[in-house]
Order: C-alpha cells, then sequence, then structure tokens
C-alpha cells in the first residue's frame, strides 16, 4: 500500500517556529522510527532539507515508507564513527536531532551491551563528530521520561530531579543524560553549537508498529486475531500524541538556532497532569474506539522484568521559560490514535498528514506560541 499524497499546502507558508527551518538542513538519527518518521515529515512540510541516519531495519508496514518519499537516508549504526563521519561531512547539517536508540525496556535486559553501546556510546559518537563538523549551530539529544530515579512514589519529576534507573534501558538513557551535560561543559563553552536534551512521556499515535508497546500490541492483536496481553494494567504513565512532544523538539530547535544560550538545557515535554493514567483506562478508551481491539491481563509476564509502576512528568520549566504547552487532550489522543489505525486497516487509508494539520489548527485555536 502506497501513500497517496494529497493535494494540501504545505507548511512553509505557516511560518511554524519563526518559519525558521525553511531552508535548513537538518540531520536526523533514527528518521526512520515512530517518532523519527513524524519528525521528518513536519520538517519535510516546514521546508527544511531532510536528511536521516537509521538502521535499516524498517518495521512492517512502515510509517516512514508510508509518509516520507525523497528524504536523504543513510544506512548505519551509531557505534560506527567513520559512517558518522562520512554522513556528517555529505549532509552539512544545521541542526541535529538524534533519536536513535535501543528504546525498549525489556530489550534491554535481554541484550544490556547492545544497550548500553548504542545508548551511550552512540550518542557520544554523534556528539563527537557534530563538534568536529564546521557549522553546526543545534543539537538536541531526545531521552525520556525513565531517565530519572524512580522511587515510586506520586510526584512528577522535574529536570533537576535526581537520574537513575532500575532496569538498563533507564541507565542507559540516564547515562545519556549525564553525557550531555558533560559534554556541554566541557567542549561547548565557547562553541557556536548548542546543546540540548529532551524528555518526553509515553508517546503514542498512527504508525508505531514497534514490539512490545501498548498500542502495537493492541492493533497488530486486531490483525492476527489475538487478544493483546496486557502486563500491569495499573502501571501509571504520561500518555500523550507523539505530534506533542515533537512540537517541543521543534521549539527547543529553534531557540537554539537562534543562538539563545540559556536554552541549552534539559527540558521536559509531557502531557497535562489528567493524562496521567492507568494502562488499563487507555487500552479501555482504544476498544471503546475501535470494537475490534481484543486484550487479555497476563500480570504474570510482568513479574519477570521490572518496569516502574508510576510515571510523571512536571513541564512547568517548558510552560514557562519556553511557553511550550501540550494541545490536545486525552479523549482527542485516543481518538486520533485508534482512528488512524483503524481507517489504515479498515479504508487504506493513512491519517499522518490530516493529524498533523488538525494538530496545527488546533494549537493556533489555543494560541499556542510556536504557530505565531
Amino acid at each position: 500500500m502506497g501513500y497517496k499524497q494529497r493535494e494540501m499546502e504545505n507548511l512553509v507558508n505557516e511560518k511554524l517556529f519563526g518559519g525558521i527551518y525553511e531552508g535548513k538542513r537538518v540531520l536526523i538519527t533514527g528518521h526512520s522510527g515512530f517518532k523519527g518518521s513524524w519528525l521528518s515529515l513536519w520538517l519535510k512540510q516546514m521546508g527544511a532539507v531532510v536528511s536521516g541516519f537509521s538502521l535499516n531495519d524498517l518495521t512492517s508496514p512502515s510509517h516512514f515508507e508510508l509518509v516520507n518519499s525523497g528524504i536523504e537516508t543513510f544506512h548505519g549504526d551509531v557505534r560506527d564513527r567513520k559512517l558518522l563521519e562520512t554522513v556528517f561531512s555529505k549532509v552539512k547539517p544545521d541542526i541535529v536531532f538524534h533519536l536513535a536508540a535501543q528504546s525498549l525496556v525489556r530489550e534491554s535486559y535481554r541484550d544490556p551491551i547492545y544497550t548500553y553501546e548504542t545508548n551511550v556510546m552512540g550518542t557520544l559518537n554523534v556528539l563527537d563528530v557534530a563538534l568536529k563538523t564546521p557549522g553546526i549551530k543545534a543539537f538536541v539529544n531526545v531521552t525520556t521520561d525513565k531517565v530519572y530515579e524512580n522511587l515510586e512514589q506520586a510526584t512528577a519529576f522535574r529536570e533537576h530531579d535526581k537520574l537513575g534507573g532500575n532496569d538498563m534501558y533507564s541507565s542507559s538513557k540516564a547515562c545519556s543524560e549525564i553525557l550531555t551535560i558533560s559534554f556541554r561543559n566541557s567542549f561547548l563553552k565557547d562553541h557556536p553549537m548548542l546543546l540540548a536534551s529532551a524528555r518526553a512521556g509515553n508517546v503514542i499515535g498512527g504508525g508505531d508498529w514497534a514490539n512490545e508497546r501498548l498500542v502495537p500490541d493492541l492493533v497488530l492483536g486486531t490483525q492476527n486475531n489475538i487478544p493483546a496481553e496486557i502486563r500491569s494494567p495499573k502501571s501509571i504513565r504520561p500518555w500523550e500524541h507523539v505530534l506533542e512532544p515533537l512540537s517541543g523538539y521543534l521549539l527547543l530547535g529553534q531557540k537554539l538556532l537562534e543562538g539563545k544560550k540559556e536554552f541549552a538545557d534539559s527540558w521536559n515535554f509531557g502531557p497535562k497532569p489528567e493524562q496521567t493514567l492507568e494502562v488499563g483506562i487507555i487500552v479501555d478508551l482504544m476498544q471503546k474506539q475501535w470494537s475490534k481491539i481484543r486484550f487479555k491481563i497476563n500480570e504474570a509476564e510482568a513479574k519477570k522484568f521490572h518496569e516502574a509502576g508510576i510515571l510523571m512528568l512536571d513541564c512547568s520549566k517548558a510552560s514557562g521559560k519556553l511557553k511550550w504547552e501540550a494541545v490536545w487532550d486525552i479523549n482527542t489522543t485516543i481518538n486520533k490514535t485508534a482512528n488512524w489505525y483503524k481507517d489504515f486497516y479498515e479504508n487504506k487509508k493513512v491519517n499522518t498528514l490530516d493529524d498533523l494539520h488538525a494538530y496545527i489548527n488546533d494549537a493556533k485555536q489555543q494560541s499556542i506560541i510556536w504557530t505565531n
């Protein structure tokens, strides 16, 4: 199934984020993944010259293939420094969004060495090559809300809270955050490249087919006529549509491209507090939107690997200093997510551009600053 690009005006004339991305050379590592594919499309719509670097391991189906024709792609591993040097010298980016990672908690138990090599040394490779590439003005390192030392208390994490991790994925990403801070302090005090990190909540939306994630498991269960196994229905997470953190990354990138050093810091991009909900509630809401969804509870499976029982993010720093705000409530988030998959499988329709334009229009209605 191909992606039929509708006759829709792109976003160049919208001047989102001050129009700063128009004509900019942008390199995204991990561009073919779930978040990377949405980010690539959004940047391309705004007139950026987008290049991507990622493993050649697309899911089937692949959201990137459905929506991102014509983007310059380099296949490789962030552990391969020599290849990174070649790619950076060809692309000559103005800004780098680093999303490439081993991003699954359970996989980090199965292969902790690969997880650390990718998430720590891979990040260091990308940072160091960027440092030595002339012309780069901005670098956004995307990590996760799981970087915090989680004592399972009902308090929302703020950016200055202690970093940690009870599993290998979380701890590797905490190391990536520490690396970001030390790299900035060691090498960037008098350097034109500004470096920041971004920590998102639990991201959902159309086009995610990764293993061992809640929404893809529910969706694939409908296609295989097998109930999805829900391991931890009582676990609490900050749920947000994929476009929410992406707007945060882009706003942060804008500030860095403008040379505003005060934004070279760490930032949380999560939902409003009322969207921090139990897994079971999200499953029920998804089923109400798409009645074909079936599931069964298997809490015994959850005992095999430790995963946090509660995660909450305090985004007051991004709200107060960046003037960033989440746009969609939980009902809209679930509606857009469920209907994306429902339309894909039942009507052979890809709603990505429609959802992007709806998100931007809703942000305008709320007078969100990056739409001005």
